[in-house]
């Protein structure tokens, strides 16, 4: 019998997700969802770009020594010092991966490398970014064994020059060659064809795997990266919820369920433990406070509803008529733990770990005081409950400012005023302010106490889950001195949440 080809899945969440814009995640949220990435079975995690900051730095480093299995990859631009930056984050790596690249369409070239020392026309700027191409994946290949070689914009690029390029790297030393769509501009038949023709065309492309990341710009993405594997390519590259720069990325979930669903189209398999997605999605959703929608294919909410009659009485009759995928397979599991008050230690802890959360024991003792808090004040605490918690609970940068108390005074025809009680580095202080509402005043206090004046950019609010005690999230964006951080707090009182979403944006703006 023919074995059936593997395909390699990429998981560029922690880099390519992250640029999502008002996002930003800290080391330990990197941490703990690369630990979860690795419990789905992603082949490679690209952990960040070490050369960007060092808190990208460490983070790529830390990541490289505490998670097993998968390979880590760290991206650099094809300049010297980034991929010293890469080598020195993955020196402990058991496997690890460099993943450098170049512009290769004419728009990039023209307008990215301008200067006359790339050339003074199109073709002396081809020739010399080839030859910089070349320099970059051999001083990786110092580094490490596994180089992957990036042609951004491949999707619009020249196909000779593209081929010309690509049997350059790979000839200096590529394991892998990525293939970007870097506008989602293409098409999947004009994709499809363009991996066909590097197949065709590269004459040692049987040296390295052609690897394909798209981007969703006319929401193609997925569509795409499903016809590059079509037609030869053996990894596909993306981000989970297929969070990215502007429309995101191929979302992971999506393109792998599709090889999964329709096996007897594709014939390609992956290594991924698909009972995994649901809790990753709804991780990464939390940490980066971008909500799935419920309309979302594979693990929204409504991904496996019903509510229109014949549907609903075709599927009780055989649920086949209008699921072509179990909600187990995904990891959506109808029986559950229900989490009250009455719920102990043991209890929490077992839901948080199924949840992903790897915890200290004094660590879970924070979060059980406040669990019960919550479960004083609702009838049910539910997953989503708890990873607002956890992130609440530990703040994942350091607290010069903590919230201590507040009380607000409000209503018709009064003047909302609040006082603040605030830990500032470790010295508890007290103000007062008024504003044209509630949380206004909050903020006002807060910036009067700690002498910090913020910009806000945005605030959002949400209910976690449904009902009158839902927990509530809110989400603030902040800007200080040309720095932006988003900062969250969730609460059954939404003044409350205010002001932890503030201070958290302070803390990390700071």
């Amino acid at each position: 019998m023919k074995a059936t080809p593997k395909i390699a899945v990429f998981d560029t969440t922690l880099r390519d997700g992250e640029q999502a814009a008002g996002t930003r995640l800290g080391k330990r949220d990197k941490m703990t969802i690369a630990r979860q990435l690795a419990k789905l079975r992603v082949d490679i995690i690209e952990a960040g770009f070490p050369a960007s900051s060092p808190e990208d730095f460490d983070a790529v480093r830390e990541i490289a020594l505490g998670v097993e299995g998968p390979t880590i990859c760290a991206l650099s631009r094809a300049v010297p010092s980034d991929i010293e930056a890469c080598g020195k984050a993955l020196a402990k790596a058991r496997r690890p991966r460099i993943h450098t690249g170049i512009g290769v369409s004419d728009i990039h070239i023209m307008g990215k490398f301008q200067d006359d020392r790339y050339g003074k026309t199109l073709e002396g700027k081809k020739d010399k970014l080839v030859a910089i191409a070349v320099d970059a994946v051999k001083r990786a290949r110092n580094c490490s064994a596994e180089v992957q070689f990036y042609a951004e914009d491949a999707g619009r690029s020249d196909p000779e020059y593209l081929y010309r390029m690509l049997e350059a790297v790979i000839a200096a030393g590529a394991t892998v060659v990525n293939i970007p769509d870097t506008t989602g501009y293409t098409v999947p038949e004009q994709y499809g064809a363009l991996i066909a023709g590097i197949k065709k065309n590269v004459p040692n492309i049987d040296k390295a795997v052609i690897s394909v990341h798209c981007h969703d710009d006319l929401g193609l993405a997925v569509a795409n990266s499903l016809a590059g594997v079509i037609n030869g390519a053996r990894q596909v590259e993306g981000t989970i919820n297929g969070i990215g720069e502007r429309a995101g990325n191929a979302a992971i979930e999506e393109v792998v369920m599709g090889l999964r669903t329709r096996h007897d189209y594709y014939g390609v398999s992956t290594g991924i433990e698909p009972k995994e997605f649901f809790r990753t999605s709804r991780m990464v959703a939390d940490m980066l406070g971008m909500p799935v929608p419920a309309n979302k294919a594979v693990i929204g909410t409504n991904a496996f509803s019903h509510s229109s009659g014949i549907h609903v009485d075709g599927f009780l009759k055989n649920r086949q008529t209008y699921e072509i995928m179990r909600p187990e397979d995904v990891g959506l599991n109808e029986s559950r733990v229900v989490l009250t008050a009455r719920t102990g230690r043991a209890g929490l802890r077992a839901r948080l770990e199924k949840l992903g959360y790897k915890l200290e024991k004094e660590e879970i003792e924070s979060l059980y005081q406040r669990f019960l808090t919550v479960a004083d004040k609702k009838q049910e605490v539910l997953d989503e409950d708890l990873a607002a918690i956890v992130h609440d609970e530990l703040p994942q940068t350091e607290t010069a400012i903590k919230l201590d108390s507040l009380h607000v005074f409000s209503g018709t025809g009064a003047i909302p005023t609040a006082t603040i009680r605030l830990h500032l580095k470790g010295v508890l202080k007290q103000g007062a302010s008024i504003g044209d509402g509630p949380v206004d005043a909050v903020y006002k206090a807060i910036a009067a106490i700690t002498g910090v004046k913020a910009k806000l950019l945005r605030y959002e609010i949400r209910a976690i889950t449904g009902g009158t005690e839902a927990l509530g999230e809110v989400n603030v964006h902040l800007e200080l001195d040309g720095r932006r951080a988003m900062g969250r707090g969730a609460s059954t009182d939404i003044v409350e949440a205010s002001a932890k979403a503030y201070v958290d944006g302070l803390n990390r703006v700071m």
